[in-house]
């Protein structure tokens, strides 16, 4: 027996690997960048904050559709553009 996928099949398993990719080690290694600068300069606040509404609305989706590869798989994106957020908080006030 042969498996053959179908393009629909690699398409969603390529989104699902680097929808967490991003957000397991693109968003994580801004955050310690920023982290390691005590620094924001140079990360797109509006980029942040459009993908943290974004990651939400898509949890809420996934919660109002009762799919929790939805909830958790954009959850962490709401955690981690959170956190660049919060970095943006502290760091600002730092300066000040």
């Amino acid at each position: 027996m042969t498996f053959h996928p179908s393009l629909d099949a690699v398409v969603a398993v390529l989104t699902l690997i680097f929808g967490i990719l991003v957000k397991v080690i693109g968003i994580p290694d801004q955050i310690r960048q920023n982290f390691d600068r005590k620094s924001t300069e140079g990360v797109s606040f509006a980029n942040q904050a459009v993908g943290f509404i974004a990651y939400f609305f898509w949890t809420l989706h996934g919660y109002l559709r009762h799919d929790a590869v939805l909830i958790y798989g954009q959850l962490l994106g709401v955690i981690t553009t959170g956190i660049v957020l919060y970095q943006f908080l502290i760091y600002r006030k730092r300066k000040t």
